[in-house]
């Protein structure tokens, strides 16, 4: 990073990263035309994206790249071919979501810079203390994190720190959500997000309705405006303020950066003494994009109603339409800040997107009829030294210094204008126009391109050649091996402590995992012997987000942890896999779907770190699995999966939380039922699929897979359901018998369809 405090802004298009860079951006980020997790943005292709860079690094910019997406395996053989002109041509960093592309780039561009994602749940500073470790530049910490956890992670971890400052804030923790994904098919860890989020839904307990009609956008944030905290944001520890919005339009990236510009330099001026933001520019900045209104976003609460815009889920559109609500005195209002946006976009367009940015450059002409003529021309620390003909004596009238300052001065279509130009040596001199203009012209041509390359790559970099694996190929490596026919294996993993006997009496089921959110800690112990007594394993599921709040209270209860007994630990995150090392719980980890394993390399990258197994991707289809390799990992066959872990808590937002775990139904315009569970323990809530994932009916697929082991996940189900379930699975399983789809519904998930 060439900036000690960094303001970042988004880039959807080449005229956005004109805006951003016109109004003061000191890094931009944007995405090409593969693995970004925007690919409805107007992305960049080869050619643009090289030209952008050289663009960026002319202003003095530095320019990321998203590779922000999970990479399925063919996609990762396409990886460094992708990269390469990008990162010959001068890229400054990429941005990272999958383990194993930042493996891939840190062993084939290793002096690439790479940022962990927002999209990895880098949640406290054990976690970004294992991404230094990995070799990260930089964490993108989650959105949810307060001011005094960022603070933590700074104190302890020697590693730069971004933090989105401006923009949409998503309902459910980046990286935690499959809503979209399971709903249609759009990955949102792939960049493809439909937004489920920013639909109606009716709150439920049973059949008494708990929201409010008019409330209905119930998973919408309002967007985030954090500009009257920037002193605290900086003194926290953040150097990058990351705005969002690759897919908003050049003027709102204009407009944003330039505000977040003026305070910025105006706190690095004068410190936080004094600093204060105009109404003025809080109301452009409300003008340009919000839904119905701002929040502070979660730096100085954990969640609340404050958060919410149940009313407006959105804003003004490009064609400049927004949703009018009925009465005429809305109607008025609406209309007017209508007026007012189109009438502050056309004054942003004019001053950023349409006009080019100049560079300020200093210069020193030097004449002289005894020795070469000398133009030396500055921009910051670069300088460019370009020599003439000696000057001539004049046979009639001199050329006086301001005819030859003005002849030079004429800098025309290219990015620099002079802040100063002297004029040095004989006045008594004539010099050829011609040679004057040839002269400026080989400054600025060699200015610029010497800015612009700033930072190339020379050379070809070493990127591996994969052969490509056959389309149809489904032979699985166990059974080239020659290892033994495949046996199946049931893991059972429950929430509720009471649900275990149940369990417990199935003699097929070898395992069983208990999530700790429910469990009475002093009674784990027991648990723990009853599962060995019956000659079954048993683990310990950690929370899905593990913040300062959990990591107090697993210290606190540590002691209690390590004399239980259990044979494992279900990881949600890499903050939990950091906990285990630093206080010395020497326990066999297992990793979650969560914890992505998409591709062989992220599957290799966990098991060299001695996870004992990881759990497979639920994004994947059969075809994608068997390229990946299963024999070593676990797959979910049953269970209401999770599709969002939020902050948000639906209690909270409607003012009544009683501080206590329930179970509330979230209702969509289809009246599909999602369970919704507040996880009161560790303060998030869980959204349910409002179908189990079902594979009974699948034994041919699962057989083909070949898995290390089956999990059945129960979750909202009771003890008669829980107990049917299990016998239908040991009987098609072990007693391979033949029984038909689930009654009710029920979904494959994306065993046969994928996502893109």
């Amino acid at each position: 990073m060439r900036h000690t405090t960094e303001l970042l802004a988004p880039a959807g298009s080449f005229d956005s990263l004109k805006a951003a860079v016109g109004a003061g951006a000191d890094a931009v980020y944007l995405g090409g035309a593969q693995f970004g997790a925007r690919a409805y943005a107007d992305n960049f292709g080869e050619k643009e994206l090289c030209e952008a860079i050289g663009y960026a690094h002319l202003h003095g910019c530095d320019l990321y790249l998203t590779v922000n997406t999970l990479l399925k395996d063919r996609e990762l053989e396409d990886l460094g071919a992708y990269l390469k002109p990008y990162y010959e041509s001068g890229l400054d960093a990429v941005i990272v979501q999958d383990f194993g592309v930042f493996s891939y780039i840190r062993e084939y561009f290793p002096d690439l810079p790479v940022h962990a994602s927002t999209q990895m749940t880098i949640l406290g500073p054990g976690g970004a203390a294992l991404l230094k470790e990995l070799g990260a530049a930089r964490i993108v910490t989650a959105r949810e994190l307060s001011l005094e956890e960022i603070r933590h992670i700074h104190e302890q971890v020697d590693i730069e720190i971004e933090s989105f400052i401006h923009g949409a804030l998503c309902y459910c923790y980046s990286g935690q959500c499959l809503f979209s994904s399971m709903l249609g098919g759009r990955s949102g860890n792939r960049g493809r997000c439909a937004q489920p989020c920013r639909l109606p839904y009716e709150l439920r307990d049973g059949e008494r309705v708990l929201s409010r009609r008019k409330e209905a956008y119930l998973l919408s944030p309002r967007d985030m405006c954090t500009i009257e905290l920037l002193p605290e944001i900086l003194e926290a520890g953040v150097c990058s303020l990351k705005i969002e919005g690759r897919m908003k339009r050049p003027e709102y990236t204009a407009g944003v950066v330039r505000i977040y510009r003026k305070y910025l330099d105006r706190y690095l001026e004068r410190g936080k003494e004094g600093f204060c933001v105009s109404d003025k520019d809080l109301e452009e900045l409300k003008i340009l994009y919000n839904r119905g209104g701002f929040s502070r976003g979660y730096y100085q609460v954990r969640n609340g109603r404050e958060l919410m815009s149940l009313t407006r889920p959105g804003h003004f559109s490009k064609n400049g339409k927004g949703e009018l609500s009925k009465g005429k005195q809305t109607e008025r209002r609406e209309l007017l800040e209508k007026q007012a946006y189109e009438a502050l976009l056309d004054r942003l367009k004019k001053e950023y997107v349409d006009r080019e940015k100049k560079e300020k450059i200093k210069g020193v002409f030097r004449i002289s009829t005894e020795i070469s003529t000398e133009f030396v021309v500055t921009c910051q620390e670069n300088r460019i030294r370009v020599p003439g003909e000696p000057a001539q004596h004049p046979r009639n009238q001199p050329m006086d210094r301001e005819a030859i300052r003005k002849q030079l001065q004429k800098t025309g279509e290219s990015p620099f204008v002079f802040e100063e130009l002297a004029i040095e040596g004989e006045t008594e001199v004539f010099l050829p126009v011609r040679q004057l203009n040839e002269m400026r012209r080989k400054a600025l041509t060699e200015l610029s391109r010497m800015l612009s390359e700033k930072g190339k790559r020379e050379g070809s970099q070493r990127i591996p050649e994969q052969p490509r694996q056959s389309e149809n190929s489904t032979k699985q490596p166990m059974e080239a091996s020659g290892q033994e026919k495949w046996k199946p294996v049931f893991h059972v993993q429950i929430e509720d402590p009471d649900d275990l006997e149940t369990v417990l009496a199935f003699p097929e089921v070898s395992f069983v995992s208990l999530s700790l959110g429910q469990a009475e800690f002093k009674r784990l112990k027991d648990y723990v012997n009853l599962c060995h007594q019956k000659g079954k394993s048993c683990a310990f599921v950690l929370p899905a987000i593990f913040r300062s709040r959990e990591r107090d209270y697993f210290q606190r209860e540590l002691k209690c942890l390590k004399k239980t007994g259990a044979d494992a630990v279900i990881v949600k995150n890499p903050e939990e896999l950091a906990f285990l090392k630093e206080t010395g719980w020497e326990i066999p980890a297992i990793l979650d779907h969560n914890v992505y394993t998409f591709n062989r390399r992220s599957h290799e990258f966990w098991k060299k770190r001695g996870i004992l197994f990881d759990t497979l991707p639920l994004e994947l289809n059969e075809q994608e699995l068997h390229i990946r390799g299963c024999g070593e990992s676990e797959m979910q066959v049953y269970g209401y999966l999770p599709l969002m872990v939020t902050a948000g808590c639906f209690h909270r937002t409607l003012n009544a939380c009683k501080g206590q775990r329930e179970r509330i139904t979230l209702v969509d315009r289809y009246k599909k039922e999602f369970p919704a569970v507040n996880e009161c323990r560790w303060c998030y809530n869980v959204i349910y699929n409002c179908e189990p994932l079902s594979l009974l009916g699948n034994k041919k697929e699962v057989e083909r897979i070949a898995p290390k082991s089956m999990r059945i996940s129960f979750t909202v189900e009771n003890q008669a359901q829980i107990r049917k379930v299990l016998q239908q699975y040991v009987e098609v399983f072990f007693h391979h018998k033949e029984v038909k789809a689930p009654a009710g519904p029920f979904t494959r998930g994306h065993l046969k369809r994928g996502v893109e």
